[in-house]
């Protein structure tokens, strides 16, 4: 916290090309802070850190509103057209200690696909991942963002509809996480009422996990 009457949350975007990770960002902070492009490779090779400007309106705690701020930390994907898994998760892991080692992490978006599949293996190698880079307590501070949803959508899908087709993968990797699920349609610039709606979210998965914060400090092994 900055003062008494703002909030600040700290945020990192983890995933696979191509996700739409680092777009998934830009509409969290409501810029374009990040590269965000098609490409034939991975497009997002270091950390780097976005912050928003002061958003009124989405919070009220002891009965007063308060400014709230969001710093997201885009990532390289895992896994990466040029790096190795090592080099990912170090790479992840300093920037995390760097940028969020005092104040903490309060979530980490795993961000996935609507319009596509989730496999096993793609799942197994995403929970390791999180698992390396964010120790035991990895679930209590993970929550998916599903991007692509417009596509879903497209499809027939609603949430509800979606969810009752999901794999068994995807349903057991959102049962793991509490069910701390979004949906994001991160294709075209999102507007300030969906990105209300998506902020609450993320406070309300903040706010059942009592404001933890998850304090990392990077180790080389």
């Amino acid at each position: 916290m900055a003062d008494s009457n703002e909030m600040t949350i700290n945020l990192v975007v983890l995933g696979r090309t191509p996700t739409g990770k680092s777009a998934a960002g830009n509409s969290l902070l409501g810029s374009s802070d990040f590269e965000s492009h098609h490409s034939p490779s991975s497009v997002t090779t270091c950390c780097s850190l976005g912050r928003s400007c002061r958003i009124s309106g989405i919070i009220r705690r002891n009965g007063c509103e308060l400014a709230l701020r969001i710093r997201v930390l885009d990532t390289p994907s895992y896994p990466h057209s040029a790096l190795s898994k090592e080099q990912v998760r170090d790479t992840v892991s300093s920037a995390l200690a760097h940028h969020f080692g005092e104040e903490g992490l309060h979530l980490a978006l795993l961000v996935l696909r609507a319009d596509l599949p989730l496999c096993p293996d793609e799942s197994d190698h995403a929970i390791q991942f999180l698992q390396e880079l964010l120790g035991p307590t990895w679930k209590d501070f993970t929550a998916v963002l599903l991007t692509h949803a417009d596509k879903a959508e497209e499809a027939g899908f609603s949430e509800e509809a979606y969810l009752h087709s999901a794999s068994s993968t995807l349903l057991s990797l959102l049962s793991s996480v509490q069910h701390k699920y979004i949906f994001l349609d991160n294709q075209k610039s999102i507007i300030k009422e969906e990105r209300a709606v998506v902020l609450r979210k993320l406070l309300n998965f903040i706010r059942q996990n009592k404001y933890r914060v998850l304090l990392l400090k990077h180790s080389k092994e």
